[in-house]
Formats: C-alpha cells, sequence, structure tokens
C-alpha cells in the first residue's frame, strides 16, 4: 500500500531552496567559490570544538544505551522478528552509509596526511606513512557510525513502539513534540533534515562523479569532460530513479545485495594479487596506532600549531556524517523493525566501522604500496592532474586491469545509486503527511527526489573540483542538525524511561 498524499508546504519550500542554491552556483561559480572558501574558514575555526565534543558524546551514549537495559527493548512488538536477513541488513546501511565517496576517498586520503601528517610528522617520513595508512580508518570508523547511529535508534524506537503514522527526522524529538507530530516545531525539524540532506548528497556525488567519469573515459578511450561528468550524473539518477520505482526490497535490497558480494570480491581480488604481506602488516599496524591514540585523535584541537589538519579534515568528516545523519537514521529505521536497540547500535558501529577499515585497508595500503615502492607516482599525478587521474593510474597497475577498472566503475555506480535512491525514499518520507510501518511513499514522489537530487552536483561541478566549497556546504548544513542531536537524546531517554517505569 502506498501513501500518496504529499506534505506540499514542505515539498515546494525545500524545492525551491535547492534551486535557489544551485543557481549561483551555475551562474556567478567563482564568486561562490570565493565565498564559500571564507565562510569555511571562519566557521570550522571557531566552532570546531563543537564537532569533537559531539563526537566523544555521541559515542559515549551509543555504548552506554546499548549496554544499559534499554539495549534489550525490540523495535517493535517483543516478539517480533527482523524484516530483513542480516547481510542484506548490513547490506543496505552500508551502501546508504557510505556511497561511492567511499571509493574516493579510501584512495586518495591517505596522500593528503603523508604530504601533510598531523602531529608535526615530517612530510613524506616513516611517521607520516603510519598516520597516513591511519587516519583513513579513524575518520570512517566508530565515529561516522555512532553519528549514524544516534538518530536511527531516536527515530525508531518511537516510531514503532509509539506505534506512528510519520517517518521523519522530527519523530526524534517526539518526547518534546507531545504528539504534535505536524506542529511548527517539527516541521522546522523536518526543513532542517531535507536541507542538510540536500547538501550532503550534492556533496558525495560531487565526490565520486568525477571518479566515475574518469574509469569510463579510461575504458572508452575518450577524454574526460564537463559533459562526460554530467552524463555519468544523469545515468545515475535514472538508475537510483528505477531502483526508488521498484521499492525498497526489489530495488534498493537488491542492489545492495550485489554490491556488496562485488565490492568485496574486488576486495580479495587486490589482496591475493597484490603485495598481500605489506596490506596485511599496514593494517595491522593501522588498527593498533589508531586504538593506541583514539582519544588523542578524537580531542585534537592542534591549539599551538594551527597547521589546519583538524579544520581540513575530522571537522570536515564530522560535518559530512552529521549532515548525512538524519537521512542515514530514517532509512535504518526502515529496515531495522523487529531488532532489538542493542542489536542495532552494536550492528552499526561494529559492522559498518568494519567495512568502511577494510576498503582503506587493501584499495588505500596498495596506493600506497605503489608510491613507497616507487612504482607509481600517485602523489604527483593528483597535484598535476587530480585524485581521479590517480585512481585510475593505480587500477592499472593490476592485473586485468580493464576488467578491474570496469568492475570498479560498476561498483561506484551501484554505491550511488544505493545512496541516492535510499536519500530520494527518505526525502519522500519526510515530506508525506502521514506514512505508518510498512507503507512507502508515492512512486512518483520517490523518483521526484531522485532526479532532483542530481541538481546541485552538476553545479558543484562547475567549481572545477575544489574541495573547500563542498566542505562548506557540508559544515553550514550540519550545523542545525548538531543542536538537534542533543535534544533527540534527551527525547531518547526520557521515553525509554517513560515506557519503562510504566
Amino acid at each position: 500500500m502506498e501513501q500518496s498524499r504529499v506534505d506540499w508546504p514542505s515539498f515546494a519550500i525545500c524545492a525551491l531552496i535547492l534551486v535557489g542554491a544551485s543557481i549561483p552556483l551555475f551562474i556567478y561559480p567563482d564568486a561562490s567559490e570565493a565565498a564559500l572558501d571564507s565562510l569555511y574558514g571562519h566557521i570550522a575555526s571557531e566552532l570546531g570544538v563543537l564537532y569533537l565534543l559531539a563526537s566523544i558524546a555521541a559515542i559515549g551514549f551509543l555504548v552506554w544505551l546499548g549496554l544499559s537495559r534499554y539495549g534489550s527493548a525490540r523495535l517493535g512488538e517483543p516478539d517480533e522478528l527482523p524484516e530483513f536477513r542480516e547481510l542484506s541488513w548490513v547490506g543496505m546501511l552500508f551502501c546508504a552509509g557510505v556511497g561511492a565517496g567511499l571509493l574516493y576517498w579510501c584512495l586518495t586520503e591517505w596522500a593528503f596526511y603523508y604530504d601533510a601528517p598531523p602531529f608535526g610528522a615530517q612530510p613524506r617520513s616513516v611517521e607520516a606513512q603510519e598516520w597516513a595508512s591511519t587516519y583513513g580508518l579513524f575518520h570512517w570508523g566508530f565515529t561516522a557510525w555512532a553519528f549514524y547511529c544516534l538518530p536511527a535508534i531516536a527515530i525508531a524506537y518511537p516510531y514503532y513502539n509509539k506505534k506512528l503514522d510519520v517517518l521523519r527526522f522530527s519523530v526524534s524529538c517526539h518526547w518534546f513534540l507531545k504528539d504534535n507530530d505536524h506542529g511548527p516545531m517539527a516541521r522546522a525539524i523536518d526543513f532542517l533534515f531535507m536541507i542538510a540532506l540536500l547538501g550532503g548528497a550534492a556533496s558525495s556525488l560531487g565526490f565520486s562523479t568525477p571518479m566515475i567519469a574518469a574509469c569510463i573515459g579510461w575504458l572508452l578511450g575518450i577524454e574526460v569532460s564537463d559533459a562526460l561528468e554530467i552524463a555519468i550524473v544523469l545515468l545515475c539518477m535514472v538508475l537510483f530513479a528505477l531502483s526508488v520505482w521498484l521499492g525498497l526490497k526489489k530495488g534498493i535490497k537488491r542492489l545492495s545485495d550485489i554490491n556488496v558480494l562485488l565490492a568485496f570480491g574486488l576486495l580479495l581480488f587486490i589482496l591475493v594479487v597484490g603485495p598481500t604481506a605489506f596490506l596485511l602488516k599496514t593494517s595491522l599496524n593501522s588498527v593498533g596506532l589508531m586504538a593506541d591514540n583514539f582519544l588523542r585523535m578524537s580531542f585534537w584541537t592542534d591549539p599551538f600549531t594551527e597547521s589546519g589538519f583538524v579544520e581540513s579534515w575530522t571537522i570536515f568528516y564530522w560535518a559530512w556524517w552529521i549532515a548525512f545523519a538524519p537521512y542515514v537514521g530514517l532509512f535504518v529505521t526502515r529496515i531495522s523493525r523487529g531488532r532489538t536497540i542493542r542489536q542495532v547500535i552494536f550492528g552499526m558501529l561494529l559492522w559498518g566501522s568494519l567495512g568502511s577499515w577494510l576498503f582503506y585497508m587493501v584499495m588505500g595500503n596498495y596506493a600506497m604500496f605503489l608510491e613507497v615502492s616507487g612504482q607509481l607516482d600517485f602523489t604527483g599525478i593528483m597535484k598535476s592532474v587530480n585524485g581521479s587521474a590517480a585512481i585510475v593510474a593505480t587500477l592499472e597497475q593490476l592485473p586485468f586491469a580493464a576488467i578491474v577498472v570496469a568492475v570498479f566503475s560498476l561498483i561506484s555506480i551501484i554505491f550511488a545509486a544505493t545512496t541516492y535512491d535510499s536519500a530520494s525514499y527518505t526525502l519522500a518520507s519526510s515530506a508525506t503527511l502521514h506514512l505508518k510501518a510498512g507503507d512507502d511513499p508515492a512512486r512518483w514522489h520517490r523518483v521526484f527526489w531522485a532526479f532532483a537530487l542530481g541538481l546541485m552536483p552538476i553545479a558543484l561541478m562547475l567549481l572545477q573540483g575544489n574541495l573547500r566549497p563542498i566542505q562548506v556546504i557540508l559544515l553550514i548544513v550540519s550545523l542545525p542538525i548538531l543542536c538537534v542531536g542533543l535534544v533527540m537524546s534527551v527525547s531518547l531517554v526520557r521515553t525509554l524511561k517513560a515506557d519503562s517505569a510504566s
């Protein structure tokens, strides 16, 4: 059964803001880039410490909640079984949470730290290599999935256990809304979420599209151009519109299952045919280094040297995860019926982190091996061309390069599709007046957002691949969500306490 009654005020306001934010990027790309660069530096330096504190608070709160008596509370009826089997559940939440951006950053992130390492290490030194292979695990690990998990629990518990008929971000603050789920406060919270999702989704596709275009350009022997990148965006839009049209179980679930098998099959291939011993040793060393320095990395503000590392990387990532968190939370809510709070918390923290780490351990360390062994000037290609070209050059070093690049391209496209069909699903849910458990938004509504989500990434491509505009968009849209995070945490605890006392 589908619910087609659209919440037209929310729909119209969000669509207008999407268009309004994209127009200046199209018409005045240079001026927009300069303004965004200045704004990012100011916000990151003045408010960055809030993101660092929020990261530790989110992990601590979820570990306490999972180990407490509330962790056994089931999302739904007390005897209800999970709707999806474990592998499909993990695959869907992983694909929704990481997207094709993971493939770009797992291969390139280490190179930035190798040339400009943290903690005052000498560039391109052994110490720099160790931090370069470690910081990606930190940025894509427990903290990222804690930011994702908090709204998932805060939304899922009241949605299923209070039997609400709306699936929106504002459900996370149900205790304070006093059952006024369509009031001004609820609408304001949902509006903030929709804007954050538009910014986060645009940023993620903005990272991955040039990489996919570079791979396809290499396969077809054609030059990478703006036209090719726009064609890639359109292809992804068609794919995730088709997936959305098919629905959650036929579309998103099947794509996620296929992509998990392809992605981890590619990782296994690289591990076997690549420098296996180096990959295993470096990965184990990185896990140990991160475990030994997790608190130091989480609280490091760099107050004395002011190298800009924290603002450019850690705060950027925390802002990205926070901007995406309500969307992932809504989607995980939809697929987690029948699971306990403890199962969702530790499933997301452990499986999500491990899945992300494997990409960095295999692909990232393989690219680093090529650099330090002198087989490929990865960092040189990044500086002279771009990261996408360096990724293609890395994949070329593997046996059966054409097949590897083709599979890598397919995985990237499906990752983008599964991320954006999930995003369009949650946007449509948020702009639907009533949506009971098990129901879906109208198909045309989901397809509309699938295409609308491609508008801003195309505009960002006009900024010549500069990272800063994407960073500042994430920072701006994540700030209000950061504030809502405290409210939803208190709301969740009060709801759980009230239910356990009754």
